[in-house]
């Protein structure tokens, strides 16, 4: 009876052992994402979803031009999405705003997210966006389409060897809506 109860006591102190260790894996998890966003926010990593702001110090590049290319997609969402102009050709430091345009074509509301993404890969370092869909998510209602601006600034110290430049935006699906719309 001894050993059968030195069993079961270890089994139990192991199973609390456990589940100790489970419970401080489940806390470390759910901290981790505010301490990740607290970090990028402090380095200035991965802000794609910030706006930026306009300074008085931003100058235009009339020596040169940059054509910028438009891109839209959507991935496992029932909408269409495109860029109301295919491209663009401005002056480095010259403000632009474009337009894109979205339909929800199911019958039911849906929420969904914009990431952007650029080539080339750089791009995003002399890339300000004052304004953009992408900052937030949207939700359409069943059968909506809506029209939404993109104001933004390539900086003059994009590189000279660079003629043109792609900005691409894809929507996903909320799957559980989370957070406020902007509409």
């Amino acid at each position: 009876m001894g050993l059968m109860n030195s069993n079961s006591r270890a089994n139990v102190l192991m199973f609390k052992k456990l589940m100790v260790f489970s419970l401080v894996m489940f806390v470390f998890g759910y901290a981790l994402v505010p301490f990740y966003e607290k970090f990028c926010e402090v380095t200035g990593i991965n802000n794609l979803l910030q706006p930026d702001v306009l300074t008085k110090d931003n100058w235009v590049d009339e020596t040169r031009w940059v054509t910028i290319e438009f891109d839209a997609n959507t991935r496992g969402l029932p909408w269409q999405f495109k860029p109301l102009q295919s491209s663009a050709r401005i002056h480095p430091g010259e403000p632009i705003t474009v337009m894109y345009e979205i339909t929800n074509s199911s019958n039911r509301e849906i929420a969904g997210q914009a990431i952007p993404s650029y080539s080339p890969r750089f791009l995003e370092k002399h890339l300000k966006k004052f304004e953009c869909f992408c900052f937030t998510k949207q939700v359409l209602k069943a059968n909506e389409t809506r029209q939404m601006p993109v104001q933004f600034v390539i900086e003059p110290g994009l590189p000279t060897d660079v003629d043109t430049v792609t900005i691409s935006y894809t929507f996903f699906e909320l799957p559980d809506g989370g957070g406020t719309a902007k509409k």
